[in-house]
């Protein structure tokens, strides 16, 4: 075999990084392969240091060697990677009259991808047994080739520095590796950008409809209407004034503020209109008979109405802001005559509101 020459290994770095450059098409994105494990294999060629001989004769140097290996991977973070590989290489004389025993490398490396993508630099301790296990330590590059978000082809360089001897060896080393695990579907495309026209891409703009309501947004004066509102010509939703209403009428015992369990109900109405129109405050207005002194009457029907805004805070959680209570006495009586019936219609609580709100139109 003639000697190798390493002007012919510079060549064939450079033209196969170059083909590969050229092939590229797609890529995986450094994102996507972070925690994925991959598997491989690969030929290696192994120009050896001149002063590395079999034997003690000066004739006796070890030219290359070449061999087959496989190797398996772990994507640390976009930036880093570790890899640990096994290659069986056969070892050729310079003077090629002696049959060499075959040798081996065990390396554990550590990949740099300074651009998260195909470029790689690559350092490690390898182990290299060439008529003699030395551990080396090796530097050098690399660029991968993806054919899928699975599947890659690689090219890398590497020299290799031996402690002992003070060797130095120079390996160039063409592989295939495959990912394991699931991968995203984002791609990140290297082909040529292509220039779209301007007028086309003006034409979606003006047509465009952001929040889906039948008004482009070149005249929506109002963004992100939501989906079920009917809008207007300006992209506005239509409101309507809603009306509500609402009397509270509860009456008590003689000479009694106690709030009657069978008026609960009442007082739970007036909680839930004060619910629906949360900007309603309500007064609460206490009424008594004309039996008694005019004095005591007054003082009694303060405490009806407060015992409603008591039932209205304590059980309904309205918020006691909204609620104020008058005491009418008996000035206000719904029924003058002197019957019991009549009395009993006079001891009450009344509260009327009415009010409105806007209410959205739907679709």
């Amino acid at each position: 075999m003639r000697p190798f020459k390493l002007s012919k290994l510079c060549q064939f770095i450079g033209l196969s990084v170059f083909s590969f450059s050229l092939a590229a098409s797609e890529q995986p994105t450094a994102e996507s392969l972070v925690g994925n494990v991959y598997l491989g294999g690969h030929a290696m060629y192994l120009k050896t240091d001149e002063d590395r001989f079999y034997n003690s004769n000066a004739d006796s140097s070890i030219d290359h060697a070449s061999g087959l290996g496989a190797e398996a991977g772990y994507r640390l973070s976009e930036l880093f990677e570790t890899r640990i590989s096994y290659t069986h290489f056969n070892p050729v004389a310079e003077n090629n009259n002696y049959d060499l025993s075959s040798g081996k490398s065990i390396a554990l490396d550590l990949l740099y991808f300074p651009f998260k993508e195909s470029f790689y630099v690559v350092g490690g301790a390898d182990f290299l047994d060439v008529e003699k296990s030395n551990l080396s330590a090796a530097l050098g590059a690399g660029y991968r080739h993806y054919l899928s978000q699975n599947m890659a082809l690689y090219f890398e360089g590497k020299g290799h520095y031996q402690f002992d001897n003070n060797f130095t060896d120079f390996s160039s080393k063409i592989g295939f590796i495959y990912y394991f695990g699931s991968q995203p579907q984002k791609i990140k495309r290297t082909e040529s950008t292509k220039v779209t026209a301007i007028q086309p891409t003006m034409a979606v703009v003006a047509t465009k409809d952001s929040d889906n309501d039948g008004i482009v947004d070149s005249q929506d004066n109002c963004a992100n209407t939501p989906a079920m509102d009917k809008v207007n010509a300006k992209g506005c939703t239509i409101f309507t004034a809603q009306q509500g209403s609402m009397r509270l009428l509860v009456n008590f015992d003689n000479d009694k503020s106690e709030v009657r369990t069978e008026y609960k109900n009442e007082v739970a109405k007036a909680a839930e209109f004060m619910n629906t129109y949360p900007h309603v405050n309500l007064t609460i207005e206490g009424h008594t008979s004309a039996q008694g002194s005019e004095k005591y009457n007054q003082a009694l029907s303060e405490k009806r109405a407060q015992a409603i805004v008591a039932v209205l805070i304590n059980d309904f959680s309205i918020d006691a802001s909204r609620l104020n209570f008058i005491g009418h006495g008996e000035t206000m009586l719904m029924n003058p005559a002197n019957t019991a019936a009549a009395h009993k219609q006079n001891r009450r609580i009344e509260a009327i509101v009415a009010t409105s709100k806007q209410v959205a139109e739907k679709r």
